[in-house]
């Protein structure tokens, strides 16, 4: 599913139009990322948790070479499932 077919269901689902649904996306996006940029956790009881990470520098290998190289430490954003998603992807 991508993002036009998201909007599309979330149109059918809540009885909108596809451009009300489409602006709904589209700012729930845009707090999102507002949260985690802030170091903020989003937390959608029952559905799941964003969050940001802070992985650690590690030592990998060029792909293209086989040589070593050093990754840098940096920080990601990470969803953790909530329970009714997982039981719902479970089934």
């Amino acid at each position: 599913m991508n993002k036009q077919d998201l909007v599309k269901a979330i149109a059918k689902e809540a009885g909108l139009s596809q451009v009300d649904s489409k602006k709904a996306l589209d700012a729930f996006e845009v707090a999102v990322k507002k949260s985690l940029s802030k170091g903020e956790n989003v937390t959608l009881i029952g559905f799941g948790t964003f969050s940001v990470v802070k992985r650690a520098a590690r030592k990998g290998i060029n792909p293209s070479n086989g040589k070593p190289l050093q990754i840098k430490a940096k920080k990601v954003a990470k969803f953790k499932a909530g329970s009714k998603l997982a039981e719902a992807v479970a089934k």
